[in-house]
Formats: structure tokens, C-alpha cells, sequence
């Protein structure tokens, strides 16, 4: 049995990041018996200079990648496809907001610490592509929290000061020094990178090949 530690470097509003981390629980499942695997997921902003109320997500889209209405529809449909065949549903986001995730971020930093980072970290999907929910909102986060059966008190705490603000900073420079530009980026035993939301297969190959070499 080989033991692997995955990297995630991810943002909670980025729909590749989830359709990459379900391909992965995939390629693990397929892998049963054969690898283990511990997750630590690292913070990353798609959008760092947001304002606290966001941006309407078509005009957003069509500012940042320069591109039309058609572009932006045809590449959601794309999303829901590649999320439906890995077994994620996308909520209907034909529209809606865009927001500022460095809160979340800093929660996830708590998190790990209580070993609760993935739960929370599969909340935080759910809540922006399932609920149409804001990340940035304070009382969804804190709701979120109690729902998780975590401590809200100290959830509370954490985002009414800057608590894991300089720590959270300084993960996302490190990452960005390493050269990641792009998430979902996967690092695997601090030395292997697999990027983006790659299928299932690709994963499998990838982390065969990786425990095959430990040996």
C-alpha cells in the first residue's frame, strides 16, 4: 500500500476545482488497496481584488476572458456536463454573483487545524454552485459552520478580526512562487503536479505511476 499526500490548491467559486477534486475521489475509489492518500487543501483567489458585493457573473466573465454571451453559455454547459459525469450537480447558475473568497479562505486555514478542511471545504462548493450562496456573506459562512456541527463562536471570532489574514497570504504567495497561476492545481508528495480539472483516467494514470515509483 502506497500513502500519498495530495496538495490541493484551489478557490471555493472555482467550478474546475470541484469537477477535478470529484474526478479524484474517483481515480482513488479505482484505486482502493492499492493507494492512500491524505488531502490539504491551499488557498488560492481567482478574483482577489473583488469588492465585498461582487459582480454579476456574465459581465464578469465577459470583462476578464473577453468574451460573448454565447462563449460564456456554451462553456457553462460544458461545466454542468463534465460535473454531471463525475457526479456533481450544478445548480442553475444562468446568472448570479461573483465574490470576494478570502474569508472563506481564512476559515478553511481554521478548519485544518480541526481536522473538519474538507468538509468545509465541500460546503463552501455546495453553497456557491448549489445554493447560489455568497462566500463573501458573513451569516451564510457562520450558518454553513453550525450546520457542519462546528464551533460558530470561534468561526465568528476568526471573521470578525484578521485572524489566519497573513497566513492565508502568505500560502497563496508561495503557491503563486512555485509558478501555479492556475487551480485546480494538485501536488502530489511535494513533487509531482497534475493541473486542472483533469478526467478520472488521467488521475488514476498520474497516481499508478507515482506510487509505482515508490516502491
Amino acid at each position: 500500500m502506497t500513502h500519498l499526500q495530495l496538495d490541493i490548491v484551489s478557490d471555493v467559486s472555482c467550478p474546475w476545482c470541484i469537477i477535478g477534486y470529484q474526478a479524484l475521489q474517483e481515480a482513488l475509489g479505482r484505486l482502493s488497496g492499492e493507494v492512500t492518500a491524505d488531502i490539504t487543501w491551499h488557498p488560492f483567489e481567482l478574483n482577489p481584488n473583488m469588492p465585498p458585493e461582487g459582480q454579476e457573473i456574465n459581465e464578469h466573465l465577459g470583462q476578464k476572458y473577453g468574451i460573448g454571451q454565447a462563449q460564456i453559455e456554451q462553456n457553462r454547459e460544458a461545466i454542468k456536463q463534465r460535473g454531471a459525469s463525475v457526479g456533481y450537480e450544478f445548480g442553475n447558475r444562468g446568472g448570479g454573483r461573483i465574490y470576494n473568497t478570502f474569508d472563506a479562505h481564512r476559515l478553511l486555514h481554521w478548519a485544518k487545524q480541526i481536522n473538519k478542511q474538507t468538509e468545509l471545504k465541500l460546503a463552501l462548493f455546495d453553497l456557491y454552485f448549489k445554493d447560489s450562496g455568497n462566500p463573501a456573506d458573513h451569516q451564510q459562512l457562520l450558518k454553513l459552520v453550525g450546520a457542519l456541527g462546528l464551533d460558530v463562536d470561534a468561526a465568528r471570532q476568526i471573521l470578525n478580526s484578521d485572524a489566519f489574514a497573513q497566513d492565508v497570504r502568505a500560502e497563496q504567495q508561495h503557491y503563486q512562487q512555485l509558478g501555479i497561476s492556475s487551480v485546480p492545481a494538485v501536488i502530489v508528495n511535494n513533487k509531482h503536479l497534475i493541473s486542472g480539472g483533469q478526467p478520472t483516467d488521467v488521475f488514476e494514470n498520474a497516481l499508478r505511476q507515482i506510487s509505482a515509483e515508490q516502491h
